[in-house]
């Protein structure tokens, strides 16, 4: 068994809370800079540069990269032999994320109650999901996600007749739907199969792999080339000033379920595609 204390697990979320919202990953970084080679559009070229720029403002200034720093989405895998000292998992991981945005002097944008919208004031709390996997360490990803992306995000409950091609229909009209508004080039996760919850984790998890990294199945790997060159053609363009690059990448995750089921779940991400993680 192995001991953790709450108090370095809180230290480590705060660190994150404020990596995430400072640095764009370098698969991010180097996707937006291959973007801008590659678009033939001017306005959307223009687009793509104020993105870059902004990032390496933020980067090496130590700002926030956007405005809106985001709901703390946690995602944390646990050793089934770790055993947390000074304090529960789950308030060390809120406290990491209260101090994270204090510290930071990041915005505070979670209300208390989804209807009367009074604002908790340091941005808890954070949506944790846990996993318990073999071993004794503990891996924390903390994505900071953002209201305009997020709420293009959408499910479906297909039937398994409809199958393949209805799928790839709905994630292409989602981002077609969303248009503008999720502040593209976007990332777009996608989750198939599981339950209706399931498939939307799946969607939101599928945003944490690298920039450019496929599917290990080559069906799965083959399909996101598919929908990234389908999503590209559609013309929306960085920011959506029109241009050839709509998106900087297509993640699938799947997983089996029900023999008369097809859940579909889509999660868009804005270009500040923010999240970090740490193994401790």
């Amino acid at each position: 068994m192995r001991e953790i204390r709450a108090e370095r697990i809180s230290e480590a979320v705060a660190e994150l809370c404020v990596r995430a919202n400072y640095r764009l990953g370098e698969d991010v970084m180097r996707a937006l800079e291959e973007a801008l080679e590659r678009e033939n559009s001017d306005a959307g070229r223009w687009a793509l540069e104020q993105v870059v720029r902004n990032a390496r403002i933020a980067m090496e200034g130590e700002f926030p990269i956007c405005q809106d720093t985001g709901l703390a989405v946690v995602f944390v895998r646990v050793g089934q032999e770790v055993y947390v000292t000074g304090g529960s998992l789950e308030e060390a991981v809120q406290e990491g994320v209260r101090r994270g945005y204090r510290e930071g002097y990041l915005r505070k944008s979670t209300v208390r109650d989804p209807l009367r919208r009074e604002n908790t004031g340091d941005n808890t709390p954070a949506v944790v999901h846990y996993r318990i996997v073999p071993g004794d360490g503990l891996e924390i990803a903390l994505m900071a996600k953002g209201a305009g992306s997020e709420n293009m995000s959408g499910v479906r409950m297909l039937t398994p007749a409809e199958g393949i091609e209805e799928v790839k229909a709905f994630v292409v009209e989602q981002v077609r739907t969303a248009g503008a508004k999720p502040c593209p080039p976007v990332i777009v996760g996608v989750g198939i199969g599981g339950t209706f919850e399931r498939c939307a984790l799946l969607a939101k998890e599928a945003l944490l792999r690298p920039v450019g990294e496929r599917h290990p199945d080559p069906f799965y790997a083959e399909m996101e080339e598919e929908l990234l060159a389908e999503i590209n053609a559609l013309g929306i363009g960085p920011q959506g000033f029109g241009g050839k690059v709509t998106a900087l990448d297509v993640h699938i995750e799947a997983v089996p379920c029900h023999i008369a089921s097809l859940p579909v779940a889509v999660n868009l991400q804005c270009h500040a595609a923010r999240h970090a993680t740490v193994r401790l």
